[in-house]
């Protein structure tokens, strides 16, 4: 597939956009894009957990039939793997030149050897979210953990016995 730009635009709970940048399409099914991006933030983000640094490349799948993404993170300076950001959403509007992903607040961090951390629960638990959207949410989240702990595809690059 020839190199497509592609816009992300990240929603909030109630799709107002909060952050729009651009990508280039890797590969594209019928109900999921793949995309390589760059953290395009002013500066680079400190947490406790990984710091995320502006020109960082990420390489994204969202899904319209599936309540998260996955970006697989790799470091500006030499390219190595630095772990996988897992968002909650509401399944991704994919469209020919952008994809609209509503975030729902929840997310998981997965270090490079594996280890999971779960990230902004306080934040999910007081969204004025209908019953429906909290289960299937949370369902997300059980399936991404699953798919963690079995090393199923994108996570299956854990090393072994890690």
């Amino acid at each position: 597939m020839s190199e497509t730009a592609i816009t992300v635009v990240k929603n909030d709970h109630a799709g107002r956009e909060v952050w729009r940048y651009t990508g280039r399409v890797l590969a594209r099914g019928a109900t999921w894009v793949q995309l390589e991006a760059r953290f395009n933030r002013p500066h680079d983000v400190p947490t406790p957990y990984h710091t995320f640094r502006r020109g960082d490349r990420f390489v994204e799948w969202f899904f319209a039939d599936r309540w998260y993404n996955i970006f697989a993170m790799y470091d500006v300076d030499d390219d190595h793997f630095t772990g996988w950001y897992c968002n909650i959403t509401r399944p991704a509007r994919l469209e020919r030149d952008a994809i609209y992903a509503d975030d729902l607040a929840l997310d998981v961090f997965v270090a490079p050897d594996g280890a999971i951390t779960v990230l902004d629960e306080d934040e999910f638990a007081v969204l004025p979210l209908d019953e429906a959207t909290r289960t299937a949410a949370r369902h997300a989240l059980d399936v991404l953990q699953r798919l963690v702990i079995a090393r199923a595809a994108p996570f299956d690059a854990i090393p072994p016995g890690e």
